[in-house]
């Protein structure tokens, strides 16, 4: 059985950094093409940041340079680093895996889903 556990979302005032951490069980990081959505009330859930499955690692056009995605196969974890916030950041967060999933693709298709963790920006 999959299970996705993200943490470190929180409150943070605009131009500050948090970090985010997913922590999977039940399948094999380096196996599987990981990321980030994010989603706000009323809107559908948005792609942020993905590392495939060999490495390459795709960015949302609103967090690039902002935001660094990572991954720790050993530890099965993935992390955002997330810099330079922004009030239009303000989300719930939500950690991702699929066996060929990629950052454009309808987030219905991911297979493997977390609870998320709320990340709140104040200006």
């Amino acid at each position: 059985q999959v299970h996705l556990a993200e943490s470190g979302g929180g409150s943070v005032q605009a131009g500050g950094s948090l970090k985010l951490s997913c922590v999977a069980s039940g399948l094999t990081y380096r196996d599987y093409c990981m990321g980030w959505f994010r989603q706000v009330p009323g809107k559908d859930r948005e792609g942020v940041a993905l590392i495939d499955s060999d490495g390459t690692i795709t960015y949302a056009d609103s967090v690039k340079g902002r935001f660094t995605i990572s991954k720790d196969n050993a530890k099965n974890s993935l992390y955002l680093d997330m810099d330079g916030v922004k009030a239009e950041d303000t989300a719930m967060y939500y950690c991702t895996a699929d066996p060929r999933g990629w950052l454009g693709m309808p987030s219905s298709d991911f297979k493997y889903w977390g609870q998320g963790t709320q990340v709140t920006v104040s200006s």
